[in-house]
């Protein structure tokens, strides 16, 4: 299968990061950050897998443009 997301997880991992939750790039870590207030260990594991994607994409483009500049 592939690595679409369904609008629960996109929209739910855009507003815990809004609020200001500190994530991190590791699905490990993201998904004690959750700990156990998600309903189903199922949607808190796709919204860790899915924060720490956000978050790897978010530090190369950072990289990217220390490169750039």
């Amino acid at each position: 299968m592939g690595k679409i997301k369904s609008k629960l997880i996109k929209r739910t991992a855009k507003s815990l990061i809004e609020k200001g939750v500190e994530f991190v790039d590791s699905f490990e870590k993201n998904k004690r950050i959750l700990g156990k207030n998600m309903p189903s260990t199922k949607v808190r594991n796709q919204l860790a897998g899915y924060i720490s994607r956000l978050k790897t994409q978010e530090k190369q483009t950072q990289q990217k443009k220390l490169l750039i500049k």
